[in-house]
């Protein structure tokens, strides 16, 4: 693989000339190095840029804004590859107001083509490309001028390899004719497909652990503070936990404070929000018990649903080693239980579950429906193979 020429852009005046060439470009490595452990918002430290012919660093801290450079990565006309590009796509939303118009993403093509997912950076180079990169820099502290040598070569290696990756990935998704999935994946990522963003990320705090031994009541007060909690550390741009850890949240509300004193008790509770708090509280009791959240499904399940969300995971692991696709990447465990939840409601799946869309409602959902109601029989064809398992329709398994 040649060495390309390697650029490290750190004027206002290279800034706009690199801005220039990118323009020109049709493709786009993309990989950056921030910090996030002591604010709300990422402190942007440096962005690494892979084109076809050249590696650049760009230095944030010294060029001043880079808002052209956004630009050019939310235009829909120039592909932008990314390894776990998540933060990437945070980022760009952050500063630009939107997602990258026409993203691939490394690591979900990796799971749509057999391999591990979710696959680091450095584990994906050695297998397909056969290089070992150095990984001495991943704690290191990018906010600190000069940059050294060994942080500049970590940088340039995070980006290095993005686009040969990209060609070996996107070939193996045309063999498997599956490049219109990896589509709708990196859709799913950019948000493009999800209508019901601002309604999912309002369902958030249901992610806390301990809210199974809480009734509706809590749940809302539960639900009001997590909202403060987020506006908060956004205003102050202060880290989450900060504000409030995600356990304390659970307490107040258990608690339900009527006065501070009730709050001051709490062990680990910083005392410059009481006053703030005690009133969201307050606020949360004013609201009509007929708008309080539901309780916790999982906390209501019996155990066969349990069970049986066991067994098609098992299912479902079989299905993706004989389809060449990563079982986690396809549907979590709790897509699966929501599953065998509505089954033994006798209810629809929701259609927010991602197994009701696209290449997997088409390919997926319809193989371990059938055998979540009967028409498919289990059993273990061969404990030794990669794929153990054989799906058969009952008459099969009578005559066998």
């Amino acid at each position: 693989m040649p060495n390309l020429p390697e650029q490290i852009v750190t004027q206002p005046k290279d800034l706009e000339e690199c801005c220039r060439y990118l323009s020109g470009c049709t493709c786009l490595g993309l990989d950056t190095e921030f910090v996030g452990e002591d604010s709300y918002h990422p402190h942007l430290c440096l962005v690494q840029v892979a084109t076809e012919d050249r590696l650049i660093l760009i230095d944030p801290l010294t060029t001043g804004p880079i808002t052209e450079f956004w630009k050019l990565i939310v235009d829909s006309a120039r592909l932008v590859v990314v390894h776990a590009g998540r933060e990437e796509v945070r980022l760009c939303r952050l500063w630009a107001g939107q997602a990258p118009g026409n993203l691939f993403d490394l690591q979900i093509a990796a799971g749509l083509v057999g391999m591990a997912y979710p696959l680091g950076h450095g584990t994906l180079v050695s297998q397909l490309l056969g290089v070992s990169l150095a990984k001495g820099e991943t704690l290191t502290e990018w906010r600190d001028r000069p940059l050294t040598r060994s942080q500049i070569q970590y940088a340039f290696d995070d980006v290095r390899y993005l686009l040969p990756l990209c060609a070996r990935l996107a070939a193996k998704l045309t063999d498997l004719d599956r490049s219109e999935w990896a589509t709708e994946e990196f859709a799913r990522l950019t948000g493009q497909l999800n209508a019901e963003k601002g309604e999912e990320e309002s369902e958030r705090w249901r992610r806390l652990r301990g809210l199974g031994s809480l009734d509706r009541r809590r749940l809302a007060i539960v639900r009001a503070l997590y909202v403060w909690r987020e506006e908060t550390a956004a205003q102050t741009n202060r880290p989450i936990r900060a504000i409030c850890r995600d356990d304390l949240l659970i307490e107040i509300a258990r608690r339900n404070p009527n006065r501070i004193r009730d709050l001051e008790v709490i062990r680990g509770l910083p005392h410059r929000h009481l006053d703030a708090i005690l009133q969201v509280v307050a606020d949360a009791r004013k609201i009509p018990s007929e708008q309080y959240p539901p309780l916790v499904d999982r906390d209501l399940d019996p155990p066969q649903v349990g069970w049986v969300t066991n067994i098609l995971l098992a299912v479902l692991g079989d299905l993706c080693v004989r389809r060449q696709l990563a079982s986690n990447l396809v549907a979590t465990n709790a897509d699966v239980k929501a599953l065998v939840r509505a089954r033994f409601r006798g209810e629809s799946l929701l259609p927010e579950s991602s197994l009701t869309h696209g290449w997997r409602a088409q390919h997926i959902l319809p193989e371990i429906q059938a055998v979540l109601e009967g028409r498919r029989a289990v059993r273990i064809a061969d404990l030794k193979a990669d794929a153990p398992l054989a799906v058969d329709s009952p008459q099969e398994i009578g005559r066998s």
